[in-house]
């Protein structure tokens, strides 16, 4: 059954203290703000596959850190605890990101980073989840795409094989933009490292195609990403949280960004998935057609396979009516 928007107040960060509140797979928050009112630019949505429980979690943060910001992100989780991993990611990464340490202030770019990477330190948030003494999160965890627009600029963070994807115009109509990398184990710099801290590499015989993290010396657990929140028995083989971070700065051809976990990006690729963002029929229908349209695929591809679950954060940048000038 498919999730399309939980509203709940900016008191998230009191009450995401404890997980298990948090079961929505999608939040959607606001803070009005005077001077310019309450804004929605952007729809998300997260449908259950047919493996099992939901562990994907969204959420889309109107006006968050100043005026005419935002937070969006998506979170796949994985393991026998992945989705209460996902929720806790999703509630309480956007209040880490203002506290004092890791202030919004300090994601602004400085002039040689424009359109580009910066490095990045292990997150806090890591060590939250392993302070969780009731939780296990030895094979348990989640990936976490998250984009911060604040003012011009985008601040990306990847974290995992989730996905972001900014839909930009051009002569010839929208075009997709992928903005983030897919952090797997085959990629040759995500491979070196892991194998430099004694992880394996190497995928299953029936799946070739999918190269897989394992220990030392026993076939566990087999991850197939090479960065993730959580997974802490990988934490010494290679595994990191810690995530890719990069700036872009908006022109007025950015039309909309798209997040989306990879049950949609295995059925779609980026330029179908901008350009059924751009023909849906407004931008609050956006994400759910995504959605839909991936799930189709799904069965259409794959129909003796199970449906991943599939979710999806769109924030437009400009009104989708009106696409005339970069949305303040």
């Amino acid at each position: 059954m498919g999730i399309c928007i939980s509203i709940a107040s900016s008191e998230i960060h009191d009450q995401a203290e404890d997980q298990h509140h948090f079961h929505e797979n999608v939040l959607y928050l606001t803070e009005t703000i005077p001077s310019i009112g309450t804004h929605t630019h952007g729809s998300l949505y997260s449908k259950q596959g047919t493996k099992g429980l939901n562990q994907d979690a969204a959420i889309l943060y109107q006006e968050y850190g100043i005026e005419g910001g935002a937070f969006c992100g998506v979170f796949d989780g994985h393991g026998k605890n992945g989705h209460i991993v996902s929720n806790m990611v999703r509630n309480r990464l956007p209040s880490l990101l203002v506290s004092q340490k890791y202030g919004v202030a300090k994601l602004e770019p400085t002039p040689e980073s424009n359109n580009g990477r910066r490095p990045s330190k292990d997150l806090v948030m890591n060590k939250e989840i392993k302070l969780q003494h009731n939780l296990d999160c030895s094979t348990s965890g989640t990936t976490a795409v998250v984009v911060v627009r604040q003012g011009e600029y985008l601040v990306i963070a990847n974290l995992g094989d989730s996905r972001a994807v900014l839909g930009t115009m051009t002569e010839k109509g929208i075009k997709a933009v992928q903005l983030t990398t897919d952090l797997k184990p085959g990629l040759p710099s995500e491979a070196e490292r892991t194998r430099n801290c004694k992880g394996r590499v190497l995928a299953l015989k029936e799946e070739p195609h999918i190269p897989r993290v394992w220990l030392p010396h026993e076939d566990s657990p087999g991850l197939a990403m090479s960065r993730a929140f959580g997974d802490f028995l990988l934490k010494d083989h290679g595994l990191i949280a810690v995530p890719d971070v990069f700036y872009h700065r908006l022109s007025p051809n950015d039309h909309f960004i798209v997040l989306a976990t990879d049950g949609v990006r295995d059925v779609l690729n980026n330029d179908q998935v901008a350009s059924i963002v751009m023909e849906a029929e407004s931008e609050q229908a956006a994400a759910r057609t995504v959605v839909e349209a991936a799930t189709a695929s799904w069965k259409r591809k794959f129909p003796s396979s199970k449906v991943d679950d599939c979710t999806v954060v769109c924030l437009f940048l400009q009104d989708k009516r009106h696409p005339s000038s970069l949305a303040p």
